[in-house]
């Protein structure tokens, strides 16, 4: 089991940062693939970017490839989000998740390899 808790949402302007993170609580949280998904209102919730359970790959979505950084720290029991040259349109509600799964991009970005959610945290950007 793992227990998961996003906190550094909140409002920025266009262009700012933020970095979200994620705390975990169990002791599979460093054998746990990460992802971070958003969902904004009337949306389906996307793969934002995912990170293998040592950190050594990380996966992106394509429209924040480049503005984006997945991180984690497996002594911390936490994962990192860090967003650069915010856009309104990702404006969203931002979750974390950790999966026992062991694959792919294509695996790891699907939204139902995930058993272990977060409550999510709001991203709200202003042009």
């Amino acid at each position: 089991q793992v227990q998961l808790v996003e906190s550094g949402g909140g409002f920025m302007q266009a262009g700012g940062s933020m970095r979200l993170s994620c705390t975990a609580s169990g002791r599979a949280f460093s054998t746990s693939a990460m992802g971070w998904f958003r969902q904004a209102p009337g949306q389906e919730r996307e793969f934002v970017a995912g990170i293998s359970w040592s950190g050594s790959n990380t996966y992106y979505t394509d429209s924040v490839k480049g503005r984006f950084t997945v991180s984690r720290d497996n002594a911390k029991n936490t994962a990192y989000l860090q967003m650069n040259s915010l856009k309104p349109e990702d404006t969203a509600v931002y979750f974390c998740a950790a999966t026992p799964v062991v694959g792919s991009a294509m695996i790891l970005s699907s939204r139902d390899r995930y058993p272990y959610w977060g409550q999510g945290t709001q991203v709200t950007v202003s042009s």
